[in-house]
């Protein structure tokens, strides 16, 4: 009966660190952008813009 209780005392301390860890990561903003990434696939390629000093094709675009 008594590893009862120390598995309980266990699963505590296990999700208040859980706990703690997700509020940090809350206040540090990894959970802001919510709306980049459902749009991000549909913009694959992104169209370079021309350097005013060299000579380059207007719709160049960017490899990766």
């Amino acid at each position: 009966m008594s590893i009862i209780y120390m598995l309980l005392a266990i699963s505590v301390v296990v999700a208040i660190i859980f706990f703690i860890a997700f509020i940090i990561s809350v206040r540090k903003g990894q959970y802001d952008d919510v709306y980049t990434p459902s749009v991000r696939m549909l913009f694959d390629d992104e169209l370079v813009k021309p350097d005013p000093k060299e000579n380059q094709p207007v719709n160049k675009v960017k490899s990766n």
